[in-house]
Formats: C-alpha cells, structure tokens, sequence
C-alpha cells in the first residue's frame, strides 16, 4: 500500500549531530518491510536515567508490562525498537520474546536486562520472533559499527507515517547548556492515554530519575494526551525520556529533586519539545488534509474543559464538516451537548479563526456564511468554544476524517 504523503510533511529538519551518552544503530530484519530498516537500537552511558508513561489500555502489549515492571529502577542502558510487530496480545509466547530480546541485548550491551527498555509497533495479534531482532545486536552494539543519525533512528520506528518526526531543544543551566533530542511515529490509532505512538526524548541533562518521571508525568497532559486522530487509543503506546546525565563532566550541577530551582528551565525546554512531537504525529494523521487546533474556556474546570475539547476532537460529524470545508458550527454545538459537562447554552459561544459564528446560545447577528466558509479552506483551523460557567480551560489538537484514512486502514493487513 502506498500511502499519500501528509500535506504538513516538514520541509527542513533540524540539525541533530551526536549526543553524549548515546549511540545509534539501526538495521533490517526484512520480516515486514522490504528495502527499509526496521530496528532501531539507542546504547547509553552508564548511569543513564529513565522515566516513562503508557498507555492506559487493559490489554497492553509484552514490550509495555516489561517496561512498566523495570521502570522502577530508574536506570537504563539501552532502548530496542522493532516496527514489524506489534508484540502485542500474543499471550505467554510474546512475554518469551520480550525476555529473549532483553537478555541478548544486555549480554551484548554488558548490561542487566532491567536496564534494556523494550517497545514494538504494528500489527496486533501476530506472534514475534525475537531471532531477526536479537540477530542484528552483535553490530548494532559495537561501537566501531553503529554510526547511524537521529533521522534514520526516527525512520527505522515508522509504520503507516508518511514523514519523520523528529524535535529538539536546548537549555542553559547554570551556564551549560544541555540538549534534548525527541523522535516519535504516529499516525494512526491516535487517542490520548496515552496517545497511541511510540515517542523518546534523550538529553545529556544530569537529571534523576524521580525528577525526570514528575515532569513526564506533567507534561504529556498538555502534549500527547492532548491530541487524537480517531479516539482509538493502541495497545502499544510508549512515551519515554532518557537522561545520560553526561553534561555533568562540563560543569553542569545534577539535579536529584523537583525543588531545584534549575528544574523550571528544564520543564519547559521539555514541555515544548513533546508538544512539537505530539502536533507532528497529529499533521501525518492518516488521511489528513487538515490540522484542527480546538481551544474550550468557561468550563467548571480545567479537566471538564479537556472533555469537551476532546468530544469535539473526536465528532466524526464535525470531523468530516471540516474535511469537506463546510462550516457546520451546529455539530461543534452538538459535540459540546453530549460532552456531559456543564454548559450554559444560552452563554454558549464558538469562533472559526477570528469569527464569531455563535453567541449568547444562538447564531451571530454578524454570522457570514461565506467568510466563514472561505475560512474553511485554510489548511489550519482554530475552533474556539466558550462555555460560560467558570474558569476551565484547555486546547487539544485533532485533524479532519477523509476518506483517505479508511482507505489505510481497510487495507492495513493487505
């Protein structure tokens, strides 16, 4: 199947040359995909720490329980993706293959298998051999053989995506200045908890474990449980930073607690870099042709505002107005009822970019038909509601539903 690529495919990547505590190797197991590499192996430094978050699915797959059960230890030495399968509902066998997977790569990595973090992508259900995996370690932990980039690392990861996703930041502590690198695949099945994508940043900040998970923790509600592209949330979904901690040899202080007043730089160095990786894994949505951008105030608090955010995100009716450019602000007034939270309809109000289509619980006396209709033609469109009972806010992100999404899904397996 030949995917069409996304019309918000970025036109320049930025530069992202090596990263203390981190070496690259990718390879191809030819299991799933012909002429691609479809492993990606990140060596890390010891000392290297580790946070994660995970999808909220009941039925999660081997690679999500095994990194859950380990992330306690607060330390890793190696990440190992695979994006020929998913590993997922594959029963006792897809834990054997977990273990066989981890063990290798620490006996390579001269490393605990605590310390190997595991993720896989595709389809659910298929058993996963672990020997084309486990049999490309030997040159993909050999330092004189692993010199691939951060954009083959992102390619090696990618199933249905139709670009790479790739963002970076940097940050001054105390005259230093540590780096963040973030990667992440996603285009379908792309709900919040968390998101349904396999998503890591890494960044030579020496920052502890505990610190690393609370700002994690913190910062994928505003990022990658802020978007959707169908309500389907993945058995897959796996979010995680690594800390190599290797800026500490420039003079840069460790940061072991939340209190640290250098932690604030930090936060929103990385708030902003999950942020950017959470929008590009919504603009390669499948089937894209439109970027949603829904911002709801006036709610009774912050969380019921995200609900109905996310019940309008979610609307395949007002999803499919945008995609055929019809201004039908009725459905967002329809997504917003059936939220079930409170809303006082005759306060309620909703914009389409800089217009008001809605006020005071009816149609605008300024309400043109046709500026909001050309509005819709934009690539981008904002969708603003205000509820009118208190002080709650949020923004999520979504795209349109075109015929182009079940196209690739109807022929996922083919």
């Amino acid at each position: 199947m030949e995917l069409k690529p996304s019309p918000f495919a970025p036109e320049d990547l930025p530069d992202m040359g090596p990263l203390d505590g981190f070496r690259l190797g990718v390879a191809s197991t030819g299991v799933k995909y012909q002429g691609r590499n479809d492993v990606l192996v990140v060596s890390m430094a010891e000392g290297t720490s580790v946070a994660g978050v995970f999808t909220k699915s009941k039925c999660p797959s081997a690679p999500v329980d095994w990194c859950k059960r380990h992330l306690a230890g607060g330390a890793a030495r190696a990440l190992v993706v695979n994006a020929s399968n998913a590993n997922a509902f594959t029963g006792s066998e897809g834990e054997k293959t977990v273990l066989a997977t981890a063990q290798a790569a620490a006996s390579v990595a001269g490393a605990q298998p605590s310390e190997i973090f595991l993720a896989s992508t595709g389809v659910i259900g298929e058993p996963l051999d672990p020997a084309p995996i486990t049999a490309t370690f030997d040159a993909l932990f050999d330092d004189g053989k692993t010199d691939a980039s951060w954009l083959e690392a992102a390619q090696a990861i990618m199933t249905t995506d139709t670009f790479v996703k790739v963002a970076t930041a940097s940050v001054d502590i105390d005259g230093v200045e540590v780096t963040l690198y973030g990667i992440a695949k996603g285009s379908g099945m792309i709900a919040p908890d968390m998101a349904t994508m396999l998503g890591f940043v890494f960044t030579d900040a020496p920052i502890g474990p505990e610190v690393l998970q609370k700002l994690l923790s913190e910062h994928v509600e505003t990022s990658f449980n802020a978007i959707t592209v169908d309500s389907d949330t993945s058995t897959s979904d796996t979010l995680m930073v690594f800390a190599s901690g290797t800026a500490k040899d420039r003079g840069c202080p460790e940061i072991l607690r939340k209190s640290d007043t250098r932690v604030a730089l930090f936060s929103q160095a990385l708030s902003a870099l999950l942020t950017d990786l959470a929008k590009s894994v919504v603009k390669d949505g499948e089937g894209v042709s439109k970027f949603i951008s829904i911002s709801v105030s006036g709610a009774a608090n912050d969380a019921a505002a995200k609900r109905v955010a996310m019940s309008i995100a979610n609307s395949p009716l007002v999803k499919t107005a945008v995609a055929g450019e019809d201004a039908n602000w009725g459905r967002v007034v329809m997504a917003v009822g059936k939220a079930g939270e409170a809303a006082d309809r005759d306060r309620l109000a909703i914009w389409f970019g800089p217009m008001r289509l809605a006020a005071n619980g009816q149609r605008d006396p300024d309400y043109s038909e046709s500026a909001a209709s050309e509005y819709m033609k934009n690539d981008e469109i904002d969708i603003r509601v205000e509820l009118g009972v208190g002080d709650g806010l949020a923004t999520v992100w979504t795209c349109d539903l075109t015929h182009g999404y079940i196209t690739i899904n109807g022929d996922y397996r083919s």
